[in-house]
C-alpha cells in the first residue's frame, strides 16, 4: 500500500513555499512532491527540479518558460502561464494542494483543485477574501477539506479540535503589530521601505511583511477566519500580542479560553495541515520554553491607529465585492510603496478612496470578481499619474 502523500505547490518560490519545501524535503517517507508552480524565479524551479523531480513545473510567463525549458526539458514537464498554474492545481497524481501564492492570481486554480477532489491547504488570503463566498460553496459541494496554513489559522482550527461549534463565544487573531508597532502615526509620515521590511518576529515576503506593518494582513485574516470558521464578524477579534507565542484563541460560552502557542516557526502549521489529522516531528524546531520567556504581553487594537484593519472589517461586513476592492487596491497600494512611488501613509489614502468609489455587487460572480479587480486596480493607478 502506497502511504505517500501527492503534494502539488503553487508558489514555490515564496516564503511559505520555500518552508513547504523543507517540511516535504524532511520527511520524504510521507510526502511526494509531483507538481509545483514558481512566479518567474527560474532558478528556483531548477532548484526544486534537480532536489524533488517533479513530474509537472510551472512558470508565469514564455520567458521564463523558454529558460527553463532549454536546460531541464525532459526531467519534468513545463509548462507556463494561468493555464500551467491550473495544470499543477489538478495534477492527477496530487492528493493535496498547497496554494502558497501571493495575490488574487491563486483563486481559479484554487476552485479548479476544489473541483478536482483536492485537499487544500490554504496559504493564500486572497483567495478567501475575494470569493470566499464561491470558495466555500465550491469546497461544500465537492466534499473538499480547507485547512488553514497561516499559523493563525492554524492555531484556531487546533484549537478547535473536538469542540462543538455551536459552543464558540468568539474566536481571537493575535497581531504582532508589526515593524512600526511602536511608533505614533506622525513618525510613520517618512518611514522608508527597508525600515518597513524589518518584521520584529516573522521572516517573511514583502508584500506580505509591509500588509503586517499596515495591519492590514490582520484584515485580511480576519475576512478569511470568517470565511474558514463560519463565524460573523462579531465573533473575531483581534488582540495585539508583541512575542507571537500565544498564536491564537478561542474563547467558548463557558469563559475558558483555548489558545495555541509555539515559537514564530511557520513550518509547524505548514506541517501540520499537511499531516492532519495526526502530527509529526518538526525537525530542527526550536522548542518553546514557557520559563524562559517570562512574560507575555497583549493589548488592545487602536482601529485609529491600524486603519487598514478598520478598512478590513467594514469591507467584510458589507461583504460583496468589497473584499475584492479591498484586497486589489492594497495590493496596487502596496507595490508602489514598494517601488518609492508613495509613502507609507499613502496606502491607506489610496485604499480608503477605492472602497468609497465602489458601487457593491452583493452576489459577484466569479466574472463579476475579475471585472472588479481589474477595475480597481486600473483606479487606483490613475491616482498614481
Amino acid at each position: 500500500m502506497n502511504t505517500l502523500k501527492y503534494i502539488s505547490l503553487l508558489g514555490a518560490s515564496g516564503s511559505i513555499g520555500k518552508q513547504t519545501l523543507d517540511v516535504i524535503d524532511a520527511h520524504r517517507e510521507k510526502f511526494r512532491l509531483i507538481a509545483l508552480s514558481v512566479g518567474k524565479n527560474v532558478e528556483a524551479a531548477k532548484q526544486a527540479i534537480d532536489q524533488f523531480q517533479p513530474e509537472l513545473v510551472a512558470v508565469a510567463d514564455w520567458q521564463a518558460f523558454s529558460a527553463l525549458r532549454a536546460e531541464y526539458n525532459g526531467k519534468a514537464k513545463i509548462v507556463a502561464g494561468d493555464e500551467g498554474l491550473i495544470e499543477v492545481a489538478t495534477h492527477p497524481k496530487a492528493d493535496m494542494v498547497v496554494n502558497a501564492v501571493v495575490g488574487s492570481i491563486g483563486l481559479v486554480p484554487t476552485l479548479k483543485a476544489i473541483e478536482a477532489g483536492k485537499t487544500i491547504a490554504i496559504a493564500n488570503k486572497e483567495t478567501l477574501v475575494t470569493a470566499g463566498h464561491i470558495v466555500t460553496e465550491a469546497a461544500n459541494k465537492h466534499d473538499v477539506a480547507l485547512l488553514p496554513v497561516d499559523s493563525e489559522h492554524s492555531a484556531i482550527f487546533q484549537c478547535l479540535q473536538g469542540e462543538q461549534p455551536k459552543t464558540i463565544e468568539k474566536i481571537i487573531l493575535t497581531a504582532s503589530g508589526g515593524s512600526f508597532r511602536d511608533r505614533t502615526r506622525e513618525q510613520l509620515r517618512h518611514v522608508t521601505v527597508e525600515e518597513a521590511l524589518r518584521h520584529p518576529n516573522w521572516s517573511m515576503g514583502a508584500k506580505i511583511t509591509i500588509d503586517s506593518a499596515t495591519m492590514m494582513n490582520k484584515g485580511l485574516e480576519v475576512i478569511e477566519a470568517h470565511w474558514l470558521f463560519q463565524l460573523p464578524y462579531e465573533q473575531i477579534d483581534v488582540l495585539l500580542h508583541r512575542e507571537s507565542i500565544v498564536h491564537s484563541l478561542v474563547q467558548f460560552h463557558d469563559s475558558s479560553i483555548i489558545a495555541q502557542l509555539g515559537t514564530p516557526d511557520m513550518r509547524v502549521p505548514i506541517q501540520y495541515a499537511l499531516t492532519y489529522p495526526d502530527r509529526l516531528e518538526v525537525k530542527g524546531a526550536k522548542k518553546l520554553h514557557l520559563a524562559e520567556v517570562g512574560k507575555l504581553h497583549f493589548e488592545a487594537v487602536d482601529f485609529d491607529r491600524y486603519r487598514c484593519l478598520q478598512f478590513a472589517y467594514e469591507a467584510g461586513k458589507k461583504g460583496g465585492s468589497l473584499p475584492t476592492v479591498l484586497n486589489a487596491a492594497n495590493e496596487e497600494a502596496v507595490a508602489a510603496f514598494l517601488s518609492g512611488r508613495i509613502s507609507f501613509l499613502m496606502i491607506e489614502e489610496l485604499i480608503e478612496r477605492a472602497l468609497a468609489q465602489h458601487t457593491i455587487i452583493h452576489q459577484p460572480t466569479l466574472d463579476d470578481i475579475r471585472a472588479v479587480d481589474e477595475e480597481t486596480r486600473r483606479y487606483i493607478q490613475s491616482l498614481l499619474t
